[in-house]
C-alpha cells in the first residue's frame, strides 16, 4: 500500500482472511478512517482466494489513520495510515450539484456533462474494448451510460466475455458468489474512462435479459448493491443509475416501485461520498423529487418533443435536467433509433439553451451488428464532431446558461430559444426554423458583440461594430443559426 494518496485519490489496502465458506455472506468487514475529529466508516470486501480489501477517497489533506472491524478475529483491529496529497492537475474530484440546476466538480472546476451510451461495451472482445477507449480520447464526450450487466436485445445477443457471478447460462448462477475476475475488469475500464476524463454513469439493473440478473429476489438484489458499492464508491468518476427504464422492468414484473427506493437506501447508506444518483424511464418518469434522486436522468416520452420540455421540467423538479436519451442517431429500423445527425445536433442545441444537458447515442446498421449505443467500437455519425463543437462553446460561457422563460407577456423571444447568463452573454437558438432576419431588444445602457453561429457547419462570424438597444440582424435564412451577443468589456 503507499503511504501517499493524492486528494480525491483512490486507497487501497489489502488483508488475508478465511476462504472456507462463502466469505461473501459470512464475513463482515468494514474498515473507520480517521483525520483529526474525522470518522469516516466504509466497507470492505471480500475479493477471492482469501483476500479482503478495502477502499477509500480521502477528500482532506494531511495524515489519515485507519483501524479494521470485523465478526472474524483475523481481520479485526489492523492498522494503518496514509498522507493524502495535492491532487494532480486533472484530478478535479467527483461531481456535485450546484446551484440546483447545474454541475462543478468538488474543486469548483465547472462540469458541463456531454455523454453518450454505450451500454454493453464491457462484455465485448476485448479488442472492441480498447477501440472503444481509443474513440472516446478523441471525441468530445466526458459522460458514458454502461451497465453492469450484459444485455439482450435486438442487435446484441452476444454472451460476455465474463460473468458477475460464480456459474454459466447452462448450469444457472449462483447469487450469493461473485466472480472478482469480473468485477476487477469492471473496475479497471471505469479507471480507463477517468484516465480520459469521463464520467462513468453505471447502470445497475435493466430489463434486457436472458440471464437471471433482474430478477435474482430481493436477498440477492440488495446484497449484490451493498458489494458493487462497497467496491466502486471510492472512484470518483462514478455515478449510480438504479436502472435503464425502471417501470419496463415494473410493467415486466422484475422489480416493483417499493424495490427503487430499497435499493437506493442501500446506495446511500455504504457510499459514503454521496455520488450522484438517479433512475432512467421507459415511458412514466419517475418521482424525481424523491430526496435520494440527485439528478433527472430523462429519456424521452414523447416522439418528437423532448428538449423542447429542458425548461419546464427544470421548473417542476427543480433538479439538473439531464435527457440521457433524446433518441439517437442511426438508421435502425427502431424510431428511437434513426433521428439524423442534424435532429441529433439539434436536439443537444435545444436542450443546452434551455438550461439542461442533452446526452448522443449512435445506432448505425453495421455488418456485423456492432452498434455504438451497445458495442461501442468507432462513432459513423455526423452529430458528434457539432456536439464537441457546442461543447467548447458552452465551455467559454463566464458561467451557467440561464433559459429565459418562453412566454409572451415577459419575454419578446416567446418563438426562440433563448439561453443567458446575466446581461453578459446571450445565446438565441433558432433550431428548424430559418429566418431571414431577427430584430432584438437588448438591454439600451449595454453594447454587445454579435456573432452569427452556424451550428452545423462549425462556423462563427463576427459582426463588425457594437449593438444596443432595439437593432436588426440579417441571417443567412437557413436552418440551424444560433446568435451569441457578449457584453463589451
Amino acid at each position: 500500500m503507499s503511504n501517499f494518496v493524492e486528494k480525491w485519490g483512490l486507497f487501497e489496502a489489502s488483508f488475508e482472511g478465511p476462504r472456507n465458506g462463502n466469505p461473501y455472506i459470512d464475513v463482515n468487514f468494514e474498515v473507520i478512517f480517521k483525520h483529526e475529529e474525522i470518522l469516516i466508516k466504509v466497507n470492505g470486501f471480500y475479493d477471492g482466494d482469501g483476500i479482503y480489501k478495502v477502499r477509500f477517497m480521502p477528500n482532506i489533506l494531511g495524515e489519515w489513520t485507519f483501524v479494521t472491524e470485523s465478526n472474524v478475529s483475523s481481520l479485526r483491529g489492523l492498522r494503518g495510515s496514509f498522507v493524502c496529497v495535492e491532487p494532480s492537475k486533472k484530478n478535479h474530484g467527483p461531481v456535485r450539484v450546484k446551484d440546483k440546476f447545474y454541475f462543478e466538480y468538488s474543486d469548483g472546476t465547472p462540469y458541463y456533462p456531454f455523454g453518450t451510451t454505450c451500454y454493453a461495451w464491457i462484455h465485448q472482445q476485448l479488442e472492441l474494448q480498447d477501440k472503444t477507449l481509443e474513440t472516446l480520447k478523441s471525441s468530445p464526450f466526458n459522460k458514458l451510460r454502461m451497465c453492469v450487466f450484459p444485455k439482450h436485445y435486438d442487435y446484441n445477443h452476444n454472451e460476455p466475455i465474463l460473468y458477475a457471478f460464480e456459474g454459466s447460462l447452462d448450469r444457472g448462477f449462483d447469487f450469493s458468489k461473485y466472480n472478482p475476475e469480473f468485477f476487477r475488469h469492471l473496475e479497471k475500464k471505469i479507471l480507463d474512462l477517468q484516465e480520459i476524463g469521463i464520467e462513468c454513469d453505471l447502470i445497475l439493473f435493466h430489463p434486457y435479459d436472458r440471464w437471471g440478473f433482474s430478477k435474482m429476489g430481493v436477498e440477492n438484489d440488495d446484497r449484490y448493491v451493498k458489494y458493487i458499492v462497497s467496491r466502486l464508491s471510492s472512484f470518483r468518476n462514478i455515478w449510480w443509475s438504479m436502472a435503464n427504464e425502471y417501470d419496463l422492468m415494473e410493467f415486466l414484473k422484475m422489480k416493483n416501485h417499493e424495490d427503487w427506493d430499497r435499493l437506493a437506501k442501500i446506495v446511500q447508506e455504504n457510499d459514503p461520498y454521496g455520488h450522484l444518483m438517479s433512475i432512467h424511464n421507459w415511458k412514466k418518469f419517475y418521482d424525481f423529487n424523491k430526496q435520494w434522486v440527485t439528478h433527472c436522468s430523462i429519456q424521452r416520452i414523447d416522439v418528437y418533443k423532448t428538449s423542447e420540455n429542458t425548461d419546464e421540467w427544470r421548473r417542476h423538479f427543480n433538479k439538473p435536467i439531464v435527457i440521457d436519451e433524446c433518441a439517437y442517431e442511426g438508421n435502425i429500423e427502431h424510431g428511437w433509433g434513426n433521428i439524423t445527425g442534424e435532429e441529433m445536433t439539434r436536439r443537444v442545441w435545444e436542450g443546452v439553451v434551455r438550461g439542461g444537458y442533452v446526452g448522443h447515442g449512435e445506432t448505425y446498421m453495421h455488418p456485423k451488428d456492432i452498434l455504438w449505443w451497445a458495442h461501442g467500437g468507432e462513432l459513423d455519425g455526423t452529430s458528434y464532431h457539432r456536439i464537441g463543437f457546442l461543447k467548447r462553446i458552452i465551455e467559454e460561457v463566464p458561467g451557467n446558461i440561464q433559459p429565459i422563460e418562453n412566454t409572451a407577456e415577459i419575454n419578446p423571444y416567446w418563438d426562440v430559444a433563448v439561453g443567458s447568463f446575466g446581461e453578459d452573454y446571450y445565446i438565441f437558438y433558432f433550431g428548424f426554423n430559418q429566418p431571414s432576419f431577427r430584430t432584438f431588444n437588448m438591454p439600451k445602457d449595454k453594447e454587445y458583440y454579435v456573432d452569427i453561429i452556424d451550428t452545423w457547419n462549425m462556423t462563427i462570424k463576427r459582426l463588425p461594430g457594437l449593438y444596443s438597444g432595439d437593432f436588426r440582424i440579417d441571417l443567412p435564412g437557413k436552418q440551424y443559426i444560433a446568435v451569441r451577443m457578449i457584453k463589451a468589456g
